[in-house]
């Protein structure tokens, strides 16, 4: 994006997602959506245009988690082709992705098949996370099914969702309370073919190498026992960088 990214959730944006969303859902009040955005807008960082955007879906929308969400799904559209299509073509998902950040724990159920559907198109790793820190067992139980999935946006969201210092969110050390499922979904990663994904896992140890060493070592030098592939061997240089410097 060639302007700043803050630039890009403004009023000609907020007049593209209210029309989309007033195709899905008649009732929705377009120009008062509108008006809240343009009075609130100003000169709002980042997180904070979208948390604009996410009051203007709960004052406007439906007032039902439910409801929302069967409009949100309706608006998705046809899954990424390629593995970083969402830093080109899902950004305008974002405050739909906030909205799930701020409200997934009324109904985790139905949160976690929203955000599957999600990062298909767009991302979920910043979705899942207030999942994870409620429950991180349930959550990571999810993640391992996540990792073995054919979509590569899924499998990146598994790693990804769980990493300790994610940009753009808080610091999570939810998923070291379960360090047998958390080496589990990076055990069924450390194969895989695609970088969107083999980068993921390699910032997962980077940021493990940071906060649990040991735990970081143990599990390189338990991947290092047998022969390893040309994807671990790079996934295992990336997670070391940090160390290196």
């Amino acid at each position: 994006m060639g302007m700043k990214m803050k630039d890009y959730y403004n009023i000609a944006y907020a007049k593209m997602l209210g029309n989309k969303i007033k195709v899905q859902y008649p009732e929705f009040k377009l120009n008062q959506f509108l008006k809240f955005i343009e009075l609130n807008l100003d000169d709002k960082p980042f997180l904070k245009r979208q948390d604009l955007f996410v009051d203007g879906f709960d004052k406007f929308m439906t007032h039902n988690y439910k409801d929302d969400l069967e409009v949100f799904g309706k608006l998705l559209g046809p899954e990424l082709e390629t593995p970083e299509g969402m830093f080109k073509e899902g950004w305008w998902l974002w405050p739909i992705g906030r909205y799930i950040e701020r409200h997934g724990l009324v109904d985790r159920e139905l949160s976690i098949l929203f955000i599957y559907e999600l990062t298909k198109r767009y991302t979920g790793e910043f979705a899942i996370r207030p999942l994870l820190n409620d429950d991180p067992k349930a959550t990571l139980e999810i993640m391992i099914q996540w990792s073995m999935d054919p979509a590569v946006h899924v499998r990146r969201l598994a790693s990804e969702g769980m990493r300790i210092n994610l940009p753009w969110s808080k610091k999570s050390v939810a998923s070291l309370e379960f360090p047998e499922l958390f080496r589990k979904v990076l055990d069924n990663l450390k194969e895989d073919q695609e970088k969107f994904v083999m980068k993921s896992v390699g910032n997962n140890l980077n940021d493990l190498m940071k906060e649990r060493p040991e735990l970081a070592e143990e599990i390189i030098n338990d991947w290092q026992k047998d022969e390893i592939s040309k994807s671990t061997a790079w996934i295992i240089q990336h997670g070391l960088r940090s160390r290196k410097k």
